[in-house]
């Protein structure tokens, strides 16, 4: 069993023991602690906190135990049951409210589970935010309403809705265009909330024929939930044996998205942002932001398009904060995560597939011509499993003065930018291994490079 406490919140195994995976007593805690944390910040008036939850066996279970918790220490409740980690981000900002709780473990696994916790803006809590939480978790010094103080629950059925009528009135959304061009699109939503969302949204796009895989929202992963190409080739065979013009693929809670192209191969999860992000510069000016860890290929098309690129740590919140920093018109992750302020700052494939469909709508060629558009990079993903006693920063910091004359950056870890390529050195903050990422202008390139630097590491452990 696992339990794993961050400041962005909790996520675990389900069963076991309380205190080694996400058991009841679990749940309770920190939801207790999270909405302690909330009244202490708005002492003088009734609150009211969003609930949302993917479609994981867990989750009906677990979303009872957290709407108890609340309405026990006096806080209203909105309950808007299956949907995705987007469309609760933007209900809490629809609805007031001071903050919001997503049941999802994202890409982990079935047996996982997690709460996510947004403030009142609808975005993750930050670092200083999230250890306060876990402070009074630790303290376990939260107190309960009185009988006559306690709160209520009241369900919003009309979220996902909302959420795709707010996509529409996006001035880059270009319904007619996409319903001129006549899609056939592959979902695979994974059997979770992007079964119900993606579907709903091709049809109010005006996309007529779509094929559906793995769309029932019972939880049941059918394969491994990640949107990584290993995972996907029951949709890329679909697609050529159905004739479809491209696929679209979510994991569970439906913030980060892939692309297959219309011959079954992958457009590539790194190149989701690269494509929307060359969209909106086409129609927009304005700076465009991705984490460390994300291909090159960002700071090329913003370039291509005299846009400042900006970089910053790995996470969502980091993302965001750079964006709000440099008045970023398009940013996110290179896990298919794309950030489109206009609508709000959260990871969002929803508004993502509605930007895409436009850009390709208007390229009026396949999908993988469009791919071919841009340069080609590719990312070596590795990482070096550490025994006890290693000192992961004072490794880094060595290698760091080795390569003190190149380009380099200690936002996050280590990263080394050379001329066509570049590494990046991370310690993980949950397990005791060191990340490293390499890309260059081909796979093999990358490997290498990237095997240059786990020698480079192992090294620095003798």
């Amino acid at each position: 069993m696992t339990l794993i406490k961050s400041i962005s919140g909790i996520r675990g195994t389900i069963g076991g023991k309380a205190g080694e995976g996400l058991s009841p007593l679990d749940v309770v805690k920190f939801t207790s602690a999270f909405g302690f944390w909330i009244k202490n910040k708005n002492t003088n008036k009734k609150i009211k906190i969003v609930v949302g939850r993917d479609a994981r066996i867990s989750g009906s279970m677990v979303k009872q135990l957290v709407n108890s918790t609340l309405i026990g220490l006096g806080i209203d409740v909105i309950d808007i049951d299956l949907a995705t980690t987007p469309t609760t981000e933007m209900i809490v900002t629809k609805e007031s409210a001071a903050g919001g709780i997503i049941i999802t473990a994202s890409h982990n696994p079935k047996q996982w589970n997690a709460l996510k916790l947004l403030n009142s803006l609808g975005e993750f809590i930050t670092d200083k935010d999230g250890k306060e939480v876990l402070e009074i978790a630790d303290n376990e010094s939260f107190v309960f309403a009185e009988v006559d103080d306690l709160g209520i629950i009241t369900k919003n059925e009309n979220a996902l809705d909302y959420h795709i009528e707010e996509i529409l009135k996006l001035k880059l959304v270009d319904v007619n265009a996409i319903k001129k061009a006549n899609f056939k699109v592959a979902v695979d939503a994974v059997n979770s909330v992007g079964g119900i969302a993606i579907p709903e949204l091709l049809k109010k796009l005006g996309v007529e024929n779509v094929v559906e895989l793995y769309c029932d929202a019972n939880g049941i992963f059918p394969h491994n939930p990640e949107p990584l190409p290993e995972n996907l080739s029951g949709l890329s065979k679909l697609i050529k044996k159905t004739k479809c013009d491209l696929g679209f693929v979510v994991d569970p809670d439906v913030d980060r998205l892939a692309i297959i192209n219309e011959d079954g191969s992958m457009f590539g999860e790194e190149y989701t942002l690269v494509a929307v992000s060359d969209y909106i510069l086409q129609n927009k000016k304005g700076n465009t932001v991705s984490n460390l860890s994300s291909t090159r290929a960002l700071k090329d098309i913003s370039e291509k398009h005299d846009a400042e690129y900006f970089s910053s740590a790995v996470g969502e919140v980091n993302v965001v904060t750079k964006m709000k920093e440099v008045n970023a018109v398009i940013g996110g992750e290179g896990n298919g995560g794309i950030i489109y302020p206009e609508l709000h700052y959260g990871r969002d494939s929803l508004v993502g597939i509605a930007l895409f469909l436009s850009q390709l709508a208007k390229f009026k060629n396949k999908c993988s011509d469009l791919r071919n558009e841009y340069p080609n990079y590719f990312i070596s993903k590795n990482k070096i499993q550490l025994h006890d006693g290693v000192n992961v920063d004072e490794i880094i910091s060595k290698i760091t003065k080795l390569y003190k004359n190149e380009n380099i950056s200690t936002i996050d870890g280590l990263k080394i930018d050379f001329q066509n390529e570049w590494v990046q050195l991370r310690k993980s903050n949950t397990e005791p291994i060191i990340r490293i990422y390499a890309e260059s202008d081909t796979e093999e390139n990358a490997n290498k490079l990237a095997e240059r630097f786990i020698k480079e590491i192992e090294n620095q452990m003798i």
